[in-house]
């Protein structure tokens, strides 16, 4: 994450999002493609237009749930049929509608600690600390403010060039980003 000459990017900060929307597709037709935006609320269009891809965390949340729902059966099945059977009213060991409502919580239990956990990971939080947070008014990206960070280890960032791109796109301000 360092580049050699200690700054972390160029920021540019813009008053609405369309202007950071516009700017953002033109930074990747431009031929950036190592930057992120920051924004006081979802924009839609924000994620394809800063080029990234779909996202693992359904896949990851199906595997959890799966493996929760399979980890519940199994767990009933064993204590039912192996460890302790016992026949209750002439019904089979394996009678399986009785392990459904344990089944089901387990399912979900796992689909949703799995999309917790995958969301930290893969947003990789908890970051206490981030560059981007030492730039001048940043803190009113939470407020009212989009941003647009390139990054210095884009193959086509160069300082004094991004800079004025950047500016080309009638940002209300453009700073450094140190690490």
């Amino acid at each position: 994450m360092k580049s050699e000459t200690g700054i972390y990017g160029l920021m540019a900060e813009f008053e609405t999002h369309d202007q950071l929307l516009e700017a953002a597709a033109k930074a990747r037709e431009y031929g950036y493609r190592r930057m992120d935006a920051y924004t006081p609320f979802p924009v839609k269009g924000l994620p394809q237009a800063l080029g990234r891809k779909r996202t693992l965390v359904p896949l990851i949340v199906l595997l959890g749930g799966i493996t929760g729902g399979l980890s519940g059966y199994f767990m009933e099945w064993y204590s039912s049929v192996v460890s302790y059977p016992l026949n209750v009213g002439g019904r089979p060991l394996n009678s399986w509608p009785s392990f459904i409502p344990i089944t089901f919580e387990l399912t979900i239990l796992g689909a949703a600690l799995s999309a917790f956990f995958g969301s930290l990971a893969m947003n990789k939080l908890p970051q206490p600390y981030h560059p981007v947070f030492n730039v001048p008014h940043f803190e009113r990206a939470s407020i009212d403010r989009f941003f647009l960070c390139i990054e210095a280890l884009d193959p086509k960032f160069d300082l004094r060039v991004t800079r004025g791109f950047l500016e080309s796109l009638k940002a209300i301000f453009v700073s450094e980003v140190r690490l």
